[in-house]
């Protein structure tokens, strides 16, 4: 009985030691622990995964620079996507995103990037003259200059130079002209409607370069902004941009444009 008692005491003692030691050993939450990392490896891999469905294309444009086009095309992106591209390669667009978006951007950059409407300018300058009634035999049965023979105070019209001007949709052209390349022509087009009807929206600007001299003799250069104005044309139309009174009075600068598409 005595001995019981003292192997029971023993054992008691033996537990109360041994107890805290596991309570406190790291050993018992291990497996606590490996099933938070093998949590947080499954969604790293998760992400790897999705990353992995992303589509990626390289796409070279032909007629736009990718930074015009880049806002418009964000409207197709998803929050994983991307559209990059890089200034020293204006012509080069990075798309990565989801392989249903990126066929919807390459879609709208198809309609897009498209080859911008030619157009060819015919101008004409006329000058037409209060006093002189002389009129060029090329211009007496032109109908704008029967119609202005109607409109206007001038008896006579001279055409002082005639040139074409050809330009791309969207895009500045400026051509030098007249009897001494005095003149300073200066054209935007902007093509709209439908390709049946096509609209040519054309800013105009007409500059003319003069030498006066003072009253100590030194020969200064003036240019002076004879015509400017915003216009709608159809194609193949010819218009009158504008009249403008020279130094004088009894003369004035007749701008005629006609405006064409070409393929």
């Amino acid at each position: 009985m005595k001995k019981t008692l003292i192997a029971l005491l023993a054992l008691t003692f033996t537990l109360a030691a041994v107890l805290p030691a596991l309570a406190e050993d790291p050993a018992a939450g291990a497996t606590t622990g490996l099933s938070a990392t093998t949590g947080s490896a499954a969604a790293q891999q998760a992400q790897i995964d999705e990353t992995k469905n992303l589509r990626k294309e390289i796409v070279k444009l032909k007629y736009v620079r990718a930074q015009d086009i880049q806002n418009l095309l964000y409207a197709y992106v998803s929050r994983e996507g991307h559209i990059q591209f890089n200034p020293n390669m204006p012509s080069v667009l990075s798309v990565s995103d989801t392989p249903e978006n990126v066929e919807k951007i390459l879609a709208a950059i198809r309609e897009i990037d498209v080859k911008p409407a030619d157009v060819l300018y015919t101008v004409q300058l006329v000058l037409g003259s209060e006093t002189d009634a002389t009129t060029d035999a090329e211009l007496k049965s032109d109908p704008i200059i029967k119609e202005l023979g109607k409109l206007l105070r001038f008896k006579g019209y001279t055409l002082l130079d005639a040139t074409l001007v050809r330009t791309v949709n969207m895009d500045n052209a400026e051509v030098k002209f007249g009897p001494k390349a005095e003149f300073d022509l200066a054209l935007r087009p902007e093509v709209a409607g439908d390709a049946k009807m096509p609209v040519v929206k054309t800013q105009v600007r007409l500059r003319q370069t003069r030498m006066k001299q003072t009253e100590t003799n030194v020969t200064k250069t003036e240019i002076a902004t004879l015509i400017e104005s915003t216009l709608n044309i159809k194609s193949g139309e010819r218009t009158v941009v504008g009249v403008s009174k020279l130094d004088g009075g009894d003369k004035g600068l007749i701008l005629i444009i006609s405006a064409k598409i070409v393929d």
